[in-house]
């Protein structure tokens, strides 16, 4: 989030003495984006972060496409991937390209054994049910229903959940994750305009200095392989840090829609964006308020874009049959819309409750078998039966 913020202490000029009580240097690293051109934050360590003791055989957890090419209307019932104790294990690919990978996990319990890094990928993890807290170097997150807990690569963290009960809604992307651009001033501040803005930010809290030596195993991700690195220090060993890059969480709840006299197309709803593709939140909103108006959305044809919608609750006036942690792909090159019946049933209407979150993405999404498992494959007849 590319506003500046500072926990803990740090000395009054970087990359000077910055001394423990007993006299030893804490250690100084600087988190950075682009080289050092971009966005940074630098931590002071009680321990350098660079104590490995040992790495163990990485392992490959490479998506697989079943489907690499797909020309078909498609939905998939995610709430039927069995929950699994682990939070990786847990974590299942359903749809991915060259930017970004969508995925869905259901963990049982807190990571306490291990902590976890993605090292190539910003990570968006939707919390569809449950809540709980999100540890990391830069202090904690407490999340609940409706969080986009917005990690940047880099970031180590752990996740602890207050019950077994957890449903996440993942996408990793392979560029930044920021807010669109159209929302921010020149200097990076949130327009009068905006859906939401940094007071809607939930930042890191509660930063606790964890000063242990021991054995400390950090799963981190790169190029699909995951690498058992084990630590002499506790990763969460900052005494302080301050800077532009560090995890946040936003809650869709607090997205504020905007609406007009005709139905508005989708990219009003955009909440964030990354490399050739955007995210969006289509939350409870008032329907347009033109006295001809049909609230329920156009047909329209995906010529540049594939459509993942993924629908958390309430009702949908242009979709039948929806269920909690459906998934609904509809490819670019050919046209979807409202279901039979829901264009004239939306006529009169004053205000929707639905609530679901949206990817665009402009490079076509090739499909795992995961996702085939848990497919709906009579979806893409549901507009003539």
């Amino acid at each position: 989030m590319p506003f500046y913020h500072r926990m803990g202490q740090i000395p009054p000029k970087r990359h000077t003495q910055f001394r423990k009580p007993d006299g030893s240097l804490y250690a100084e690293e600087l988190i950075s984006t682009e080289g050092f051109s971009s966005l940074y934050s630098l931590v002071y360590h009680a321990h350098p972060p660079t104590l490995v003791k040992e790495i163990e055989k990485p392992i490959d957890v490479s998506p697989v496409a079943a489907l690499p090419k797909n020309m078909q209307n498609r939905s998939f019932l995610t709430f039927k991937a069995e929950p699994k104790d682990d939070f990786l294990d847990s974590r299942v690919v359903m749809l991915f390209n060259r930017d970004l990978y969508i995925s869905v996990a259901a963990p049982k319990k807190s990571m306490t054994d291990y902590f976890y890094k993605n090292a190539d990928a910003d990570e968006v993890i939707f919390i569809h049910d449950g809540s709980g807290t999100l540890h990391t170097l830069y202090g904690d997150i407490p999340f609940e229903y409706g969080d986009y807990l917005v990690i940047p690569r880099g970031v180590i963290y752990q996740l602890s959940f207050a019950s077994e009960n957890n449903r996440l809604f993942i996408t990793e992307s392979f560029s930044p994750i920021k807010p669109p651009k159209r929302y921010l001033n020149q200097f990076g501040q949130f327009l009068e305009h905006s859906p939401y803005c940094e007071r809607d930010i939930k930042l890191p809290q509660n930063l606790k200095t964890i000063d242990q030596l021991g054995d400390f195993k950090v799963m981190i991700k790169k190029q699909d392989l995951i690498y058992p690195y084990h630590y002499a220090s506790h990763p969460f060993d900052a005494i302080g840090w301050d800077g532009y890059q560090y995890p946040y969480g936003f809650s869709i709840h607090n997205y504020e829609p905007i609406t007009g006299r005709v139905h508005m197309p989708p990219p009003i709803h955009q909440t964030f964006e990354g490399h050739n593709f955007v995210i969006c939140s289509f939350v409870p909103r008032l329907y347009d308020y033109h006295p001809d108006s049909i609230p329920a959305p156009y047909n329209h044809s995906n010529v540049d874009s594939d459509e993942v919608l993924y629908y958390v609750d309430g009702d949908f006036m242009s979709r039948k049959h929806v269920e909690r942690g459906m998934i609904s792909l509809h490819p670019k090159g050919i046209p979807h819309g409202p279901h039979p019946g829901t264009v004239e049933k939306s006529i009169g209407k004053k205000e929707t409750k639905e609530l679901a979150v949206m990817i665009d993405p402009f490079y076509p999404l090739e499909i795992t078998q995961a996702a085939l498992n848990c497919e709906d494959p009579h979806y893409y007849k549901s507009w003539v039966e």
